[in-house]
């Protein structure tokens, strides 16, 4: 938004939906200016209409990789390359799977990482949430609507998540969470029956229907990986305006080292990267034409800042 208001040309590419992955968070707490949580699928497209109204466009496209081009960077989407002379990488987090015996052979039968969108078939049901982060609470939250039992499984002896959300679950009597413990296999034939919990020295089996998993993300960096400098678990290193090791190349939000991943916080960084893009741009004398001129943006030469999500 802030990158086409100040008259470049962007293009915001986005793999799923508008919003990316908080598209299928129930409820979102930490966002200003709404007084109530607010659903992801309901802000994402309402991100996308600012975006829209500064001037930006929005394509539904993945993106494979990035590479250096003479004079910017090329990325390489599902349709036609793109030209870009800046990019802003915001490509986000997926979400780390378990990977205990079961998880792959259940996966789509039972195991969910979206309480919005499957909760609802586990009315009556039992169900398990593996995590101790906001995600985890959250959802375990709004599964509580839905389900006759909510059992939130953690490793650390105190959740992560914010106060209020932990306050919000204690309240619920048929909401249980176990701390220190971990599931360590999920079983079932054709669908999830139960999980295996590891609880110090202690091993128990847990019945349920379901099992929401949000144990932690990965920084969704691959596409830049032999473009810029990562740190050890693969976020992307920038210094304060989000620059990259590579000139022209900025990231923001959960993709970068030293996020707080609040979508607070990644508005800020977005703000930054794109203010950052800005100067780049314009304090590069090749790129000074690109600003504000309006050209056709089917025309080779183009300023396009990228995000891929």
């Amino acid at each position: 938004m802030i990158t086409a208001a100040h008259g470049a040309r962007t293009l915001v590419l986005e793999q799923l939906v508008p919003g990316g992955q908080i598209a299928g968070v129930e409820m979102i707490g930490n966002v200003p200016g709404f007084s109530d949580s607010v659903a992801g699928y309901e802000l994402g497209p309402l991100l996308q209409q600012q975006a829209e109204r500064a001037g930006a466009i929005v394509e539904l496209e993945g993106v494979s990789a990035i590479s250096v081009e003479e004079v910017g960077y090329r990325i390489a989407c599902s349709g036609d390359d793109i030209l870009a002379r800046a990019v802003i990488v915001a490509a986000g987090s997926s979400l780390r799977a378990l990977d205990v015996p079961g998880e792959r052979e259940l996966a789509g039968r039972g195991i969910s990482h979206c309480a919005a969108c499957d909760g609802p078939l586990f009315k009556g049901q039992p169900v398990v949430v593996v995590g101790g982060g906001d995600s985890a609470f959250d959802e375990a939250a709004a599964l509580a609507s839905f389900a006759s039992e909510v059992t939130v499984i953690h490793r650390g002896r105190e959740p992560a998540a914010r106060a209020a959300a932990v306050m919000r679950l204690a309240a619920l009597d048929h909401v249980t969470t176990i701390a220190d413990a971990e599931v360590t296999a999920i079983e079932g034939d054709r669908h999830v029956e139960a999980v295996t919990i590891r609880h110090g020295n202690r091993v128990e089996r847990k019945a349920c229907r379901a099992v929401f998993v949000y144990a932690g993300l990965e920084p969704r960096s691959q596409i830049v990986r032999d473009l810029v400098s990562l740190d050890l678990e693969g976020h992307i290193i920038t210094d304060q305006m989000m620059r990259t090791s590579r000139p022209g190349v900025f990231a923001a939000g959960d993709v970068r080292a030293g996020s707080v991943k609040l979508l607070a916080a990644v508005a800020g960084d977005a703000a930054t990267a794109a203010i950052g893009a800005i100067r780049y741009l314009r304090t590069n004398d090749e790129n000074k034409n690109m600003i504000g001129q309006g050209d056709d943006l089917g025309a080779a030469e183009r300023v396009r800042i990228g995000s891929s999500g």
